[in-house]
């Protein structure tokens, strides 16, 4: 990658640290980010790199420390203020407006007026949010709302959003985990360009790949405090896992146990036009672990949320345990015993202004309430059963559950799901945006369920998951089912090619 020569760091930390009651997030980190360069944060959840970037970015504010831009310490008391030093953030957890459209949340804040700024100047604001997506190669509506636009489209919006002020520092907080190949690539590429043109870029991701072909040097935090820095030549996945966890997280198979040949789930002919799902058919056996790969927009979600009940299908029918589920509701599906763990934990798993006790009990309130009035001692024996057995590291079961890591949060989700007493639980990419060592936890969580006999309808982006973990694994294509596989002998390749080749025209028949 070339570079432009810069006489020092464009932002540096000198000994940071930042304290929370009772706990030190950051201590003294001292680190370096220079333009030109791609640089990647790394650490499990919880190691404080999140810390950082909040103090960075002018969301929190240090407990002791300086923060040095260009060489000059600065203050950094809002957002707004490093945004006026040239800092943006790409952020995992979405920061859009559902009701505007990309446009406007392109240039929130800072969109042209006319008429003495009375008025929107709506023609220059199309064209400018225009400009800002062909810059980035994206081909997208302007004028559509973004609640229209699925995970990875907003993801897009999410960086435009950021990339409109021409940063010259930009954080990119997890930016791959919605996006598809391609979409990942020409992140990439465009990355590449801003650093090429001067940009200090900061990048933190879980996905240990991402290293050797995006960044050049690789900082990891543990515990709070920075304990390694490679070069990208350097950044081995087998280093960087030992720097982050002290030892190697090995990935092993988790399936220890056959599942039944009882069906614990049956699918039939299952169609949504709305969804666009075309005559689905499977079963899902008692205590299997059954996987769906295919890329963005073969309609994995879309099936899980019609299973679900949290969207209607014109034709076909779910069955549980035999039982035909007509007129499916979330609550009815519920009863039948199902939980469904969604794509978006923030937006649809958590009620994140809650506590984690709270969350863990939200979906099983009317086991630990009578006549309207909460049993605390049944709750608080819940909880704690829930904490130990899923390993959840929280303070307190008190504390908000917004301030959890994000592998802590995906488990809080899990424990409210599991409290319903489910038989069958989909797991909708249970591993968005978490570490190394909480994926391995989930796995862990799902295995323990299939040997208890509950069943796991498991979709994952990630093909090596699928690979590690499932009994059997499903093939989609724009919302057909067209192959069903052994994970045994196959590779990511293999699945990969499997979720390109052609739709057979008796899938589109069936």
């Amino acid at each position: 990658m070339d570079h432009i020569a810069h006489s020092g760091p464009t932002l540096a930390t000198a000994c940071i640290r930042k304290e929370y009651p009772g706990v030190a997030a950051l201590k003294d980190v001292s680190i370096q980010f220079t333009a030109g360069e791609v640089h990647a944060l790394i650490g499990k959840n919880g190691a404080g790199k999140s810390t950082l970037v909040k103090l960075l970015t002018g969301a929190e504010q240090p407990t002791s420390g300086r923060i040095l831009l260009h060489g000059r310490e600065v203050s950094l008391s809002s957002p707004r203020r490093a945004f006026e030093y040239g800092m943006a953030a790409v952020h995992q957890e979405m920061s859009l407006v559902p009701e505007l459209t990309v446009a406007e949340n392109i240039l929130l804040g800072h969109g042209p007026r006319k008429w003495r700024g009375m008025l929107v100047d709506w023609k220059t604001l199309f064209e400018q949010a225009a400009a800002v997506l062909d810059k980035m190669h994206v081909e997208m509506d302007v004028r559509k709302k973004v609640r229209l636009l699925g995970m990875a489209e907003q993801q897009v919006v999410e960086i435009a959003k950021a990339m409109a002020c021409n940063p010259s520092v930009l954080f990119f907080d997890e930016p791959t985990s919605a996006l598809s190949h391609d979409e990942t690539e020409s992140l990439f590429a465009l990355i590449r360009q801003l650093a090429q043109q001067g940009a200090t870029i900061i990048y933190i991701t879980h996905r240990l790949q991402e290293l050797q072909r995006i960044v050049d040097r690789v900082s990891v935090i543990r515990d709070g405090m920075l304990v390694g820095e490679f070069t990208r030549e350097q950044a081995a996945p087998e280093a960087i896992a030992h720097a982050m966890f002290g030892e190697t997280v090995a990935a092993v198979r988790p399936v220890t146990v056959r599942p039944s040949s009882e069906t614990a789930l049956e699918v039939n002919g299952l169609s949504s036009k709305a969804s666009k799902l075309h005559r689905i058919h499977f079963t899902l056996r008692k205590g299997e672990i059954l996987g769906i790969a295919g890329l963005l927009g073969a309609g994995r979600t879309e099936l899980l949320r019609c299973i679900a009940g949290a969207d209607p299908y014109d034709a076909g029918e779910v069955r549980i345990g035999g039982k035909c589920m007509r007129n499916a509701t979330p609550a009815r599906m519920k009863q039948a015993g199902l939980g469904f763990i969604p794509e978006d934990r923030q937006a649809e798993g958590l009620v994140p202004v809650l506590s984690v006790a709270e969350n863990i009990c939200l979906a099983s309130l009317d086991t630990v309430a009578r006549m309207g009035v909460l049993n605390r001692r049944q709750q608080r024996s819940r909880v704690a059963q829930s904490i130990r057995e899923l390993a959840i590291t929280a303070s307190t079961p008190e504390t908000q559950v917004s301030t959890l890591s994000g592998g802590n949060q995906q488990k809080v989700v899990v424990a409210n799901r599991l409290n319903t007493q489910p038989h069958i639980l989909l797991f909708d990419e249970p591993t968005r945006g978490i570490d190394v060592l909480a994926k391995q936890q989930i796995f862990q969580i799902m295995c323990s369920l299939s040997e208890q006999g509950i069943s796991s309808l498991f979709v994952s982006s990630e093909f090596e998951e699928l690979l590690q973990v499932c009994h059997r694994i499903l093939i989609m294509q724009n919302g057909v089912l067209t192959g069903e596989v052994s994970p045994e002998g196959l590779g990511p390749q293999d699945l990969l090619e499997m979720c390109m080749k052609p739709i057979p025209q008796n899938a589109l028949a069936s």
